[in-house]
């Protein structure tokens, strides 16, 4: 396991964020990385449609929380690059014994990801042609549900929307839509 002894340790902050209560530290044979404690951390960024691909938290929870932390502090220290940080994320996701397509798909959301960012976006031409070739094999399989789960989100959103101005309720009061 490339992470030490304590695993990870948060307390939940809101809906979508936690912070780290006990440091985590990834020690690879090249690398030792210690995300502080009270760092915040939303686990893995997945859009809603394709959680049922890439759930927010499984077996890579501690890699992402290290990407995390990786892509802010660690680029903004000199640390990594927003390239090496997503690299790093791989070989940790290899590491932690994800499977070789779920992390190869991980690493190209985290890689579209940097492209959408201005910080984060530097170099990102360098995996275009994987990234590009990654998505094209991938969309006969993950378009057709994201798309159909997008159209159900958005349904509901509605009806809840409906129901909230027929009965008064504010959107607090039933929960939030996001997609």
């Amino acid at each position: 396991m490339p992470f030490e002894v304590g695993g990870v340790v948060v307390r939940r902050l809101d809906e979508q964020r936690w912070t780290v209560v006990e440091p985590l530290v990834y020690a690879g044979d090249r690398d030792r990385f210690v995300v502080p404690a009270g760092f915040v951390t939303d686990f893995a960024t997945v859009p809603r449609a394709v959680v049922w691909l890439v759930p927010r938290f499984g077996r890579y929870t501690a890699a992402a929380i290290l990407h995390d932390w990786l892509v802010t502090a660690g680029i903004v220290s000199g640390l990594v690059t927003a390239w090496e940080a997503d690299g790093l994320f791989r070989r940790v996701l290899r590491e932690s014994g994800v499977p070789v397509v779920r992390r190869w798909l991980m690493w190209t959301g985290v890689r579209w990801g940097a492209f959408a960012d201005p910080v984060r976006g530097a170099g990102w031409w360098r995996s275009a042609p994987a990234v590009l070739g990654i998505s094209l094999l991938a969309a006969p399989v993950v378009l057709p549900p994201a798309v159909l789960i997008t159209a159900a989100l958005v349904a509901y959103g509605f009806v809840e929307a409906v129901v909230g101005l027929l009965t008064g309720s504010s959107p607090e009061d039933a929960g939030s839509f996001r997609t």
